[in-house]
Order: C-alpha cells, then structure tokens, then sequence
C-alpha cells in the first residue's frame, strides 16, 4: 500500500495548486503541438465530410443542413475531449507521475481540478475553432451576442462534466491501451444523439435514446440559442432542451466528479 502525506490546505494553497497543476498541463500541450493541432481540426473534417458529402441527402426543416451541423458539432467537439482526457490520465499513471503526485503535500481536489481548467480551456480552443470553421461555410448564429455567450457556457459545462468521467475512466483503466477502449463509449454516444440528424428520423427507440442523450440536450439548446433550425418535435426533451442542457452535466459531475476522487485516492492499494 502505498502512502500519502495528508493535507490540509487553506483556500489559498488549493487555489495555488490548482493554477500550478493546470500550469503543467497547458504546458505540456506546448511541447506536443501536432496532436493538439491535429485534435482541434478533425471536427473540422467531420464539417467537411458530413457538410458537402452527405448533406445533400438531409433534409432540415426551414433551414440549410450546414446551418443544423455545426451546432451539434460544437457539442460534439465537446465529446471529444473525453478520449484525450483519458489518454493523458493513463499515461500519466502508467509513467508513475501520478503516483508521485499522491505522496506530494498537494490537495487530491487541486490536481484533479488542475486537469479539468485545463481541458475546459482546450474547449474554448475547440469552440474558436469551430465556430470559424462555420463561419467560413456560410453558418450564421443568428441569436446576438448574449444568446452566443449563453451556448458558449453551455457547451463548456457539458465539457466540465465530460472531463469528470475522463478523469474517472482513466484512473480506472489505468494504462494507454486499455484507453482505447472509451472509442467504444464515445462513438456510440456522439453517433446517437441530434448532432447530425434529427432523433426523428431514428427508429422508435433509439430515436427515444437519441433525443435524451445529454449530446443532444446540449446540441438542440445551442441551436435554439443561435437561431438555427432544429427539427419538428413537441416532446418535452426538445422543448426544454435548455433546461436539460443545465441538468445533464450537473447530474454527470455530481456522480463522475466523486467517483474520480474516489478512484484516485484508491491507486497503489
């Protein structure tokens, strides 16, 4: 069993910690630029892919499918970051950092909370990206500028509350090849949501499935917010969807959120 040096940190030494850690992080991303750069652009080729390819055979009622797309890609670039997390946990673990990170005299909250500030600035990242990204291919947000602001908080705490699982699932699998496996989890959550067609147009069930995705809360509340076609649907998921775009990520924290803690505290036992 390996042990730890408790702590009792004032406010004022975590939130030193915490600006310390997610320091390293950022800075770590410095020294790896292509596979940030290269995980900022793929949603961009998804555009391009789903946009010109595809778009052709969808159909959006009152509106233009480009106009549909990049919403649900913006809340799809929130996704995303998950298997990065994931990723960046294991190795970490697998390296033995995180096992001298829990026999420094540093708060388990500042290094977890290190990792999940960091991400979340890697999603404004995202959300630029994007957004130019839409911007070129003719998207319009057609809501103003507080009804921007308002999507831009929404998908950051959908990805607040994504990095929370990230962190849980990479304590949990422990090494970088048993991180592929969250594909399996990530695929099918993005794939089966609003993000590139309306739930309607899914069979029964799984277009029930697709329309309660926390995804597709998130994606149909940032599209009512720009202004941009949604689909016909009076269920009361699509109605108030901004509403479960604030419940679903406090629901994913309040249980992910204290599972990584747990798991963390757990490693080398």
């Amino acid at each position: 069993m390996t042990s730890t040096i408790p702590r009792t940190a004032p406010a004022a030494d975590s939130l030193r910690d915490t600006a310390t850690l997610t320091g390293r992080v950022l800075r770590h991303w410095k020294r790896r630029p292509v596979s940030i750069v290269l995980g900022l652009l793929f949603p961009v080729l998804m555009v391009l892919m789903f946009g010109y390819l595809f778009g052709g055979a969808m159909a959006v009622p009152d509106g233009d499918y480009m106009d549909f797309l990049i919403p649900g890609m913006l809340a799809m670039t929130m996704l995303f970051g998950l298997e990065a997390m994931v990723v960046n946990v294991t190795t970490d673990t697998a390296r033995g950092v995180t096992e001298r990170f829990r026999v420094m005299p540093v708060t388990t909250t500042a290094i977890l909370a290190g990792r999940s500030i960091a991400d979340v600035l890697n999603g404004v990242v995202g959300f630029a990206v994007m957004v130019a990204t839409g911007l070129l291919v003719g998207w319009r947000p057609e809501g103003g500028p507080v009804a921007a602001l308002a999507a831009l908080g929404l998908l950051l705490w959908l990805r607040f509350a994504f990095t929370w699982v990230g962190i849980y699932l990479g304590f949990l699998l422990k090494t970088p090849d048993a991180a592929v496996a969250v594909q399996v989890l990530v695929w099918p959550v993005g794939f089966l949501s609003s993000a590139f067609v309306a739930p309607g147009t899914m069979p029964g069930w799984i277009g029930a499935v697709a329309t309660w995705n926390p995804l597709s809360a998130t994606a149909t509340a940032v599209r009512e917010l720009f202004a941009n076609p949604t689909w016909n649907a009076h269920d009361w998921a699509t109605e108030h969807s901004i509403t479960l775009a604030l419940i679903w990520p406090a629901v994913l924290t309040l249980i992910f959120l204290p599972l990584a803690a747990r798991q963390y505290r757990a490693l080398g036992d």
